[in-house]
């Protein structure tokens, strides 16, 4: 909804809220259609009834006018209850009236206001309802002279005035405002397009920076400068010359060293004036770098710096992968996920790549990840001399050898430890599937986990296929429920009866928050075997009396 709002997509932005609202506050939804289905014949009529007047009286002072009314949406409705804390039925402004003119040039303003005066002479106003985006308008470029007016049975009516053009750039956005400012080229719409298509093409995390279609991009100060061929580019003001070089090309930007500048050579920091002519001087040694970021302010340039620097990451991190699968093989170790994991737990990294990057620009010595798996070997060695034991295994079940425990993989990663995500719980029965997490082995979560689709766009090579074993009976996990009812005496011995008695499930810990107008809200940690196990718990603690609600938490939900 709010890209679609600085898209200027507001028919898209209209219907997603309409939509939004009937999966989310359903019953509220439900109940506002009905009332205003229940009134609707009667509200047409009053609309028509309203418009009557103004449309003889608009038409003989001479105006070319189209009135258009409507009863307001079921969201807009909505939003004035929560917004003046009322009900549907002391909601005063549920009808609106749009009033078209048609006028141009230096008389829209002066013919809006007449249009106005015309109104409020027919019907009284309310002086603390008046909005005046003509003189100011809006920083998406909405024009118009909104008021509410008292019609005809003591209903409060919203009426806007507008010009059919203002009304354009109302209904369509930045497109229409920008065919109205420069219609003899249209080179706003097509600058507009082009970045949209870049976002598209590149939907990594910086690509959102292309699109910053902000009050501060596209209506503060622009600056206008020139190519040393006579080119016009237009900037935001204070753009540097490195801003420049990433709007003409992304090469010319990573290569550029500096700039000629009427005449006058300059650093890649120097800031640009209006009429300046740039000429961007480049050298083959030049390479993007991160203190870049500190002074461009163009989202073109920063998301080209930050996408060409995580390529050359990426560049030297297949050199240092190379360099240490080298140095293990003549020391006759083989490379495997074991060895990067010490490396990584050792210095405290994120990643492989950052490991195999330090290494490619020799910010970790060789020598010493030589002393740090010798080290490993050594405490190996003195491990497998002494006697072996075998030690219990932990009820919870929350780290275990994969290859013995209670996952199967689909491929084999070696002999890497599991847990069970926090962020969602996974019980026996559950889908999952499991995340491979540098230097913490394997994450299991659930694929309708709240990070699912986070991880699997962004990590998909490190996604993989996993499954429950066979259960046996002495293993559980330990998952929250919350629990919504009334705060009544016994409620919660009549909760804990359920979990502990009837069920015998063990309860590790409860949270209990009293609420306002009676009612209680809590988290029960129990410990239960699988999936249809947890099931059969919910069902039978929603049959409480006085429970209104009973589910399954994730830990990510708050209470």
């Amino acid at each position: 909804i709010p890209i679609a709002h600085r898209l200027g997509l507001y028919h898209v932005k209209n219907e997603l809220e309409e939509l939004w609202m009937l999966h989310s506050q359903k019953e509220v939804y439900e109940a506002i259609a009905q009332k205003m289905k229940e009134s609707r014949v009667k509200q047409n009529a009053y609309i028509q009834d309203f418009i009557n007047p103004l449309q003889r009286e608009l038409i003989k002072q001479g105006f070319d006018v189209e009135i258009k009314g409507r009863p307001k949406s079921i969201y807009s409705v909505w939003r004035k209850m929560k917004k003046q804390n009322v009900e549907f039925e002391e909601v005063y402004d549920l009808f609106a009236i749009r009033i078209l003119i048609s006028s141009q040039g230096k008389n829209e303003k002066a013919d809006c206001w007449r249009v106005y005066s015309i109104v409020t002479d027919i019907y009284p106003p309310n002086p603390k309802r008046l909005r005046d985006w003509i003189s100011t308008p809006k920083a998406s470029g909405y024009e118009s002279l909104h008021t509410t007016v008292l019609g005809p049975g003591g209903k409060w009516v919203e009426v806007q005035v507008r010009t059919k053009r203002m009304d354009e750039i109302a209904e369509k956005g930045l497109a229409a405002h920008w065919k109205y400012k420069e219609s003899a080229t249209g080179k706003d719409q097509e600058e507009w397009m082009n970045r949209i298509r870049e976002v598209i093409e590149h939907p990594d995390s910086e690509a959102a920076d292309i699109i910053n279609i902000s009050r501060v991009e596209l209506y503060s100060d622009r600056i206008y400068v020139f190519t040393p061929e006579g080119d016009l580019k237009k900037l935001p003001s204070a753009s540097t010359v490195l801003d420049f070089a990433y709007d003409i090309h992304s090469s010319l930007g990573d290569m550029c060293s500096g700039a000629k500048v009427n005449g006058r050579i300059v650093p890649i920091r120097h800031v640009l004036q209006n009429g300046d002519k740039v000429e961007i001087i480049t050298s083959k040694n030049q390479k993007p770098k991160l203190d870049w970021l500190n002074f461009v302010i163009t989202p073109k340039a920063k998301t080209k710096i930050k996408r060409a620097f995580r390529e050359e990451k990426m560049r030297s991190a297949e050199t240092g992968k190379e360099i240490l699968r080298r140095k293990l093989r003549n020391r006759k170790i083989p490379f495997s996920d074991l060895i990067i994991d010490k490396l990584i737990k050792h210095y405290k990294l994120k990643s492989s790549i950052d490991l195999y990057y330090l290494i490619a620009t020799e910010k970790i010595d060789l020598a010493d990840i030589r002393r740090i798996i010798g080290k490993s070997e050594h405490e190996q060695t003195a491990a497998e001399s002494k006697v072996p034991v075998k030690e219990p295994l932990k009820e919870s079940r929350e780290t275990s050898p994969l290859s013995e425990d209670l996952m199967l993989l689909e491929q084999k990663v070696g002999m890497l430890n599991y847990k069970l995500a926090k962020c969602c719980n996974p019980v026996h029965g559950d889908e999952v599937f499991g995340f491979i997490a540098i230097g913490k082995g394997i994450t299991i979560h659930r694929e309708d986990c709240p990070n699912a689709g986070s991880l699997r766009s962004r990590y998909k090579y490190r996604i993989i296929k996993v499954d429950w074993r066979e259960i046996e009976k002495d293993k559980n996990y330990v998952t929250p429920i919350v629990v919504e009812g009334r705060d009544d005496v016994g409620i919660l011995n009549g909760i804990t009866s359920v979990i502990s008695t009837h069920f015998a499930v063990d309860i590790v810990s409860v949270k209990v928050n009293t609420k306002s107008k009676g009612k209680f809200e809590g988290v029960f940690k129990v410990r239960i075997r699988d999936i249809q196990h947890l099931q059969n718990l919910i069902d039978k603690i929603k049959k409480v009396k006085g429970v209104t609600r009973a589910e399954r938490l994730d830990t990510l939900q708050k209470i």
